[in-house]
Order: structure tokens, then sequence, then C-alpha cells
């Protein structure tokens, strides 16, 4: 049976959208069958980045129940060209569907729940897919805690700024922990020493008692990541790339557990 990642942050800036493309990436290098859907809202941007302007649906659709799933999926298998399968599940980047998905109810929110929650059984049971990939929105956002209910695994991306750590480290018991979810870290736009072995012990270390959660990963800051403004699929486009090496190594750590 597949899996669902909820990839999630406490704020934006964390580089939450560009993991979960580049993660996705990694498991179609690996010949899996992915799917990777938008679930930030308030502020999507996988269309944009894809430059993917039209979908028959979208997954705010979806969530309305105004259209199955079949008609959001968008097959982009071509822009990996490996032994797997990607496809994208997209929200709706017009501002009046940005507005419209924020006035939700609560009422809303727990049918759209229901909606997450069969995609089990119509992806990774009926289409066999291996993986779907939530790119979450950042915060405590129904949507995103509808999508931490929603996964298996939850991939907390973070920095080491102050208010990131310390953001962080409340929302592991009042969220992750709340709903027994299994969660790893990723730890991103790293500045300090990670090529030596004891600057990489010494971070583990850190990352160990700061959070008391496992690290997945450690990526630091290269600039042509910054420069590629998330729009790279360095699995594609840059395979011999550090970054590349990395999300290789998360997505083999996450396909052994």
């Amino acid at each position: 049976m597949g899996r669902i990642i909820a990839i999630h942050s406490y704020k934006g800036g964390t580089g939450k959208t560009l993991l979960s493309l580049n993660l996705a990436a990694a498991f179609v290098k690996h010949g899996k069958k992915v799917c990777l859907m938008d679930l930030d809202f308030r502020a999507p941007s996988l269309a944009t980045l894809l430059k993917i302007e039209k979908s028959e649906s979208w997954l705010n659709d979806y969530l309305n129940g105004t259209s199955e799933i079949d008609k959001v999926l968008i097959d982009i298998s071509d822009r990996v060209p490996n032994s797997g399968k990607l496809f994208v599940g997209l929200a709706n980047p017009a501002t009046e569907a940005i507005r419209d998905m924020s006035a939700k109810d609560r009422k809303w929110e727990m049918r759209a729940l229901g909606r997450l929650l069969s995609l089990r059984d119509s992806l990774l049971n009926d289409r066999n897919f291996d993986y779907l990939v939530f790119d979450t929105s950042p915060g405590l956002q129904y949507s995103s805690i509808n999508a931490v209910v929603t996964a298996d695994l939850v991939l907390v991306a973070t920095t080491f700024d102050r208010s990131g750590v310390e953001r962080t480290k409340r929302m592991l018991p009042e969220l992750y922990d709340l709903f027994e979810k299994k969660t790893e870290l990723v730890l991103n736009k790293v500045l300090y020493d990670v090529t030596s072995k004891s600057g990489k012990e010494t971070l583990h270390e850190r990352i160990k008692d700061t959070y008391q959660v496992p690290l997945l990963g450690i990526i630091p800051c290269f600039c042509d990541v910054l420069r590629g403004e998330g729009s790279i699929i360095f699995a594609q486009e840059k395979p011999d790339h550090p970054l590349t090496r990395i999300l290789d190594d998360i997505a083999n750590q996450i396909d052994t557990e």
C-alpha cells in the first residue's frame, strides 16, 4: 500500500514547496508512481512554478465536491523522464478562488477532510500510486491540519532562525503529537559547516536536543537553488547537483522505513 506524505512548516519561506516538488521527483527517479498535490490554497504556487496555466479541474473543485479526482490530475511524467510516473493536482491560483477558499467554514473543512481521506482508496489502492505528496499551507490553517490528519508521515521543513525554532518546537506537541503522526525534520537553508563529519554530527546532536524528533536531512543554503526561485526540478535538470543527492538520500530513507 502507498503512503501519504504531508510537507509542512510553521511559517512560509522555509523552502517547503521546493522540497515537495523535488522530493516527488526523487521518488519518480526511483521508479515510483507519485502524485504531488498543492494544498496551499491561500498562496498556491505549483501551477506557476510548473508553468501550467489551465487544468480541467482544480483541487478546489475536488474538495468542493464538484469534480472527481481523475479530472484534477495532470500527468507531467515527461518532465522527469525516468521509470516512474509523476502526476500533479493543482490549487487554483486565481484571486477569486483564493478568496473563496479563505472564506470556508468548519463544516466545509470537515467535508473536505473526508474527501482527502478518500484519496487513500481512489489513488493509493485503486490506481496504485506509491506516494501522495501534499505541499501544505504553513501554520495552523484548517487545510494544513486536514493534510496532517490524512498523512502517514509529516515532514517538517524548518530553518534555524530563532522564531522558526521556537514556534516549530511548540507546534510539535500541539499538532503532530496530538494526532499521533510520525514526524521527521528536514533542516533547510543551513549556513553551518555540514561538509565535515564532525560538523554534521554536531548539528544532528543540536537538532536532537532542540526538537526531540528525527532529523531526516540537512540542506545547505545553495545560492543557485535560491536563484532558481523554486522552478527547477533538480532531479531532472541537475542530476549531479548536491541538492539532488540529498533528496535522493531522503527518498531512500523514506522508502526503507
